[in-house]
This record gives C-alpha cells, sequence and structure tokens, in this order.
C-alpha cells in the first residue's frame, strides 16, 4: 500500500487493515497425545534412529597440576557411593537410573527407574 492510499484511509478502515493482517489461526497443543498411543504413531518413523547412550558413574573436581601428574594405576575418586545408582544419558539429558551389572565379562546396566515416557521422548529429541 503506497503513501498517498494511507493518507486517504480514515482512521477506522486503517485499523481494520492492520487488524486483517494480524489474524492468523493456530492449532491448539494438546498434550493428552503425549500420554496415548497417537503420540507414538506419530514418532514411528524416528524409532530406528540411533542415539548415542553414555553411563555416568559419578563426577569429580581435580586441580590441573593433579591431572598433569596422571599416570598409569592412578585411582579417582568419585562423588558417589559404589551403592549409588549410576545415570543413564540420552544427547546429554538424563533417562533413567540403573546398578552396574557384569554380563559375560561386559559391563552393563539394569535399569531401577525410569524418568516419565513423555518427558523422555520429549528431553531426547
Amino acid at each position: 500500500m503506497e503513501n498517498n492510499d494511507l493518507n486517504n484511509m480514515n482512521d477506522n478502515e486503517l485499523t481494520n487493515q492492520k487488524a486483517a493482517s494480524a489474524l492468523a489461526q493456530f492449532e491448539e497443543f494438546d498434550d493428552s497425545t503425549q500420554s496415548s498411543g497417537v503420540y507414538n504413531d506419530k514418532l514411528h518413523f524416528l524409532k530406528d534412529l540411533p542415539m548415542n547412550v553414555y553411563i555416568e558413574l559419578g563426577r569429580t573436581q581435580m586441580q590441573i597440576k593433579d591431572i598433569l601428574e596422571l599416570e598409569r594405576g592412578y585411582v579417582i575418586e568419585l562423588d558417589k557411593l559404589a551403592s549409588e545408582p549410576v545415570d543413564v544419558f540420552v544427547n546429554n539429558k538424563k533417562i533413567a537410573e540403573g546398578e552396574v551389572v557384569v554380563i559375560d565379562k561386559h559391563f552393563g546396566i539394569r535399569i531401577t527407574n525410569l524418568v516419565d515416557p513423555a518427558n523422555r521422548v520429549k528431553d531426547i529429541l
């Protein structure tokens, strides 16, 4: 619209023009689909997508001088007790807790607690 056209319009016409150009229609977001099969149906095409999973045994802080002095056989003490659950992460988001197990000479994790399924999917995608 050119300046001359704007000058010739009265305030009512100008307001209606602005209002008409600002209207938009959006679907309402419905959380209820997350807990139903509809949510899973929408994600079926992502189910074969490989994701990196890592297990965190614990954390600690070290001074740079101590890090530089690390050598074979050095033991680093972590902030978790041996009896505490370890954390399971996908895409840097905690999805579960578990306990360390040994399966045919390999470490594994037995899941003991899961994040709510709807939140778990939302957090990792």
